[in-house]
């Protein structure tokens, strides 16, 4: 992996095998400064927010849902007793935080290599668990009660929607017969299912999109992410940055649209507001979105679709 130019190591905040994805890019760009107060709403192992607490006296506040990143804080709240502090809740609950002013704040969507590794998850196909998904695991449905009781028709637009599958009907119509017949209770019996309903010649095995529309839905991922930007937004500074990392077109889509929109600019080429109705709230930082380096993709292919975008407030 590159080494940074600002002096932080990606490697160096490595936590058990997960590497925080565009570190230095994120940490320069939100440029910490001295009793600075910042923002990880997606602390998951830890990375980001380890880099930002070393590269300035300043405040960090993080949030995560999943119940494992509540116990890797703790060891960070230990190590910053007086700079930092940790809240299990999903991102979308910001604005209940104790804190309402911010000089930057950084999302890192997606799942963590944390939870694509542990097989009791159920996040990946690669390895055999129940299946789950649930980056809460205290509440909420698991794939396996939503595929028990989903019907074909909705499972099929999930499938078409979330994971942008071109073959949802066919694979909709197997997962449905098979989960029917109590076929599937295994991350592999439902990647079997998938392979068999739709073989496909790509790269890519035939369960993948199906496996991320799933999660997805599952944990509403998308809308969590629609009703947390305006409200970051909203406790953000004058001249704070709001920065975020996206992982896939869905995410990325939403994050440009509502940075655009910020910035008085038109959210997409099907924007036919006029310049008079745009109000100008923000200025884009990133024209283009930032992206992993080579030596960053080779050290961590999972980092190969991650997208940078950020803006400052007015």
């Amino acid at each position: 992996m590159q080494a940074p130019d600002d002096g932080i190591n990606p490697i160096a905040a490595e936590q058990r095998g997960h590497l925080p994805v565009l570190l230095s890019e994120a940490v320069k760009i939100l440029s910490p400064r001295e009793s600075g107060v910042y923002l990880d709403c997606t602390f998951g192992g830890g990375g980001h927010t380890r880099a930002i607490l070393q590269s300035a006296r300043c405040k960090v506040y993080a949030l995560d849902r999943d119940p494992a990143a509540a116990a890797r804080a703790k060891a960070l709240e230990a190590e910053y007793p007086d700079s930092f502090k940790f809240f299990p809740m999903p991102f979308s609950r910001l604005d209940t935080l104790p804190c309402r002013e911010f000089d930057g704040i950084l999302f890192d969507f997606g799942v963590s290599s944390f939870q694509l590794d542990d097989a009791s998850r159920g996040f990946s196909f690669m390895r055999p668990g129940a299946l789950d998904m649930r980056m809460d695991t205290n509440s909420g449905e698991t794939a396996l009660e939503y595929l028990g009781r989903v019907g074909e028709a909705e499972l099929a637009q999930v499938l078409r929607e979330y994971g942008e599958e071109p073959r949802a009907k066919k694979i909709a119509r197997a997962i449905v017969a098979a989960a029917g017949e109590e076929k599937i209770s295994t991350t592999a019996d439902l990647a079997r299912v998938v392979a068999e309903a739709a073989p496909s010649h790509e790269k890519i095995h035939p369960a993948t999109r199906t496996f991320q529309a799933l999660r997805i839905k599952v944990n509403d991922e998308l809308g969590e992410i629609e009703r947390a930007l305006p409200k970051a937004f909203g406790v953000l500074k004058s001249g704070g940055v709001l920065a975020a990392i996206s992982f896939h077109s869905l995410e990325d889509r939403i994050v440009k649209k509502f940075f655009k929109k910020m910035a008085g600019r038109p959210e997409d080429r099907f924007d036919a507001s006029s310049v008079q109705d745009r109000i100008k709230l923000a200025t884009l930082i990133t024209r283009k979105p930032a992206a992993p380096s080579d030596a960053e993709r080779l050290a961590n292919p999972r980092s190969r679709s991650a997208k940078l975008r950020a803006i400052r407030k007015d």
